[in-house]
């Protein structure tokens, strides 16, 4: 969800990675605007009758073409490495999260080596797993991850056990702190050992999947929805940005703690490339492992070819610093 991170999560959430060093929006820019073309159709029911059957279905292909779906991104998608990994077990850990530190680590340590002892190749963890949800608590827990080792023992933790049991771990996120700064932080390790990525937080990353990904397999969120969005948006989203992108979402959530003063929704999920539910829990602590099958996204694609109908008649996404390098 392989032997490091560039192997079955290359395609997917480490190489599209707008993810992971998100570009802001200015990059971007759209050339075209969108003046519809005045079209002409006559209906199918008074076509000549000496029209075969089969003339609407040809009309309907042909314009199809027109569409330039090639066009809807300038430049082009670069080609992503196809993984290689076709099948591998994804372990998504619902922690329960308290106020002592060290024990959170060590919880998180526990479970993901539970995680991987139950064939899980890649662990996702929650949404800031290391310190209560609470903005009091962010500047006591958080952690200068550059700098690593004594200063950033969450990562130093999630450094050793990634390597050790020879797993990639995409690390939910923890407070970090860089200069005076704090920022909700991801961190994604190789089965080295190594610190492959690292993204901080931004608002609107669900919506910004469909024009920020291109060929990716997997998207993971670490997330904690609230008691009033999670029932609503959760799983909603989720499915969603599946089927937008036909790829796999997962993502992993704080158990729930009616307690704390912040209530976390919980209900991890792993959601399948035509928007289905593979596996999810409850919103008590739990392990969830469940297979990804890269192999069937094709067959999904094919089956419903969205980026063949993209409209690059109409309107285009265009990464100007890439044009502009090229």
């Amino acid at each position: 969800m392989i032997r490091e991170m560039k192997s079955a999560v290359s395609s997917s959430l480490l190489n599209s990675k707008f993810l992971l060093n998100p570009i802001p929006l200015s990059r971007f820019i759209s050339l075209k605007s969108l003046f519809l073309p005045k079209l002409s159709l006559t209906p199918i029911t008074n076509l000549p009758s000496s029209s075969s059957s089969s003339a609407p279905l040809r009309s309907i292909s042909s314009m199809a073409s027109s569409f330039n779906p090639e066009q809807a991104r300038v430049p082009s998608a670069l080609p992503l490495p196809a993984p290689p990994l076709t099948k591998f077990n994804i372990g998504l850990c619902q922690l329960s999260v308290t106020s002592d530190k060290k024990r959170n680590i060590s919880h998180a340590k526990n479970a993901i080596e539970e995680a991987a002892s139950k064939g899980a190749k890649l662990v996702l963890l929650p949404e800031i797993w290391n310190s209560p949800y609470s903005n009091d608590s962010f500047a006591v827990f958080a952690e200068d991850i550059d700098a690593g080792g004594d200063a950033s023992p969450s990562t130093a933790m999630l450094s050793e056990v990634s390597k050790r049991l020879n797993i990639t771990i995409i690390g939910g996120s923890i407070p970090e702190r860089f200069g005076d700064r704090l920022y909700n932080t991801c961190c994604i390790f190789g089965s080295d050992g190594e610190l492959k990525a690292k993204h901080r937080k931004m608002w609107g990353v669900l919506e910004l999947a469909s024009a920020m990904i291109s060929g990716a397999h997997l998207l993971c969120y670490p997330g904690a929805f609230n008691m009033t969005t999670g029932p609503l948006h959760w799983e909603l989203l989720q499915r969603a940005r599946a089927t937008d992108n036909q790829l796999y979402v997962a993502t992993c959530s704080p158990a729930r703690d009616t307690g704390a003063g912040y209530t976390a929704w919980g209900h991890s999920t792993l959601v399948g490339p035509f928007g289905e539910v593979i596996a999810t829990t409850e919103h008590e602590e739990d392990i969830i492992i469940a297979e990804i099958d890269y192999s069937i996204l094709d067959q999904r694609r094919t089956s419903l070819p969205l980026n063949k109908q993209r409209r690059g008649d109409l309107y285009q996404l265009v990464d100007v610093q890439r044009l502009n390098s090229e």
